[in-house]
């Protein structure tokens, strides 16, 4: 049988398989690392199969998974060329167009770009999907299968994908919650206490929208009462440049996306 086969044994590699074996995916997987301590505690954790030869690997796959540093992306498929069988094929790389994968390895390999959150792990990721032309539609089904083990799935175009991109990963939350922490320390709380207070601030708070049927703005507006201490924390924190900052960090994100599509 063939399997799902993962070029690269990294953190992306290490969430999306910790969340496909929490939710009881039985397929078979593999993973080739070039880091032979990196495979076997892969191995351990996960009993996945593991295999240090790349051609071997390549050979066994039915849906092969590129999970490595956009920089490396270019050199790992020419290096795996020419592929002359059908194979499905998932880029993790950010910013790496479909139209550049396709030419890399021609018409035997049908690409989809997925963009999936660390946050997989505990199978409560995101994964945004873009597929390449033609690509089958049973085999749509089964990459949208696939990651739908480990969260949430949107399909969406492939010119929206770096906007998803740096809007979507879980830094920005562990970054708030850091921030948020830090800032009550320097007021008095204890870090325990003040971490306990701003993770309910963040992910309560999310989840209460997320859960709810009440839109954004009617939790803002019941949260923050005009005139009251929330509302002035708000308008404090907007008028240092909370807004411009946030836009200001994504639009970095993106230059960087379009830098990694000229690798």
């Amino acid at each position: 049988m063939k399997e799902i086969v993962f070029l690269g044994g990294g953190r992306i590699t290490s969430a999306l398989v910790a969340g496909l074996r929490m939710a009881k995916f039985n397929k078979p997987i593999l993973v080739h690392d070039r880091n032979l301590h990196k495979l076997r505690e892969l191995e351990k954790l996960y009993r996945v199969s593991i295999e240090p030869h790349r051609r071997s690997a390549v050979d066994r796959a039915r849906i092969l998974i590129i999970a490595v540093r956009p920089a490396s992306v270019a050199q790992l498929l020419h290096e795996m060329s020419p592929v002359n069988r059908p194979l499905l094929a998932v880029s993790l790389a950010a910013g790496i167009p479909l139209a550049k994968l396709r030419a890399q390895l021609g018409p035997p390999v049908k690409w989809v770009r997925a963009m999936p959150s660390p946050v997989s792990r505990v199978g409560h990721g995101l994964t945004a999907i873009t597929f390449d032309r033609l690509f089958p539609a049973k085999q749509r089904r089964e990459i949208h299968s696939l990651f739908r083990a480990v969260g949430e799935v949107v399909e969406i175009p492939e010119n929206r994908f770096d906007a998803f991109t740096v809007t979507y990963s879980s830094s920005h939350g562990y970054h708030a919650l850091a921030t948020l922490t830090n800032a009550a320390v320097k007021l008095g709380l204890d870090e325990k206490t003040a971490l306990t207070a701003a993770a309910h601030a963040l992910a309560d708070g999310i989840v209460a929208w997320r859960d709810g049927n009440t839109s954004l703005t009617e939790l803002l507006n019941e949260a923050a009462t005009p005139g009251g201490i929330a509302a002035a924390v708000m308008q404090k924190i907007d008028q240092a440049g909370y807004q411009r900052a946030i836009k200001a960090g994504l639009e970095a994100g993106l230059r960087r996306a379009q830098n990694n599509a000229k690798l």
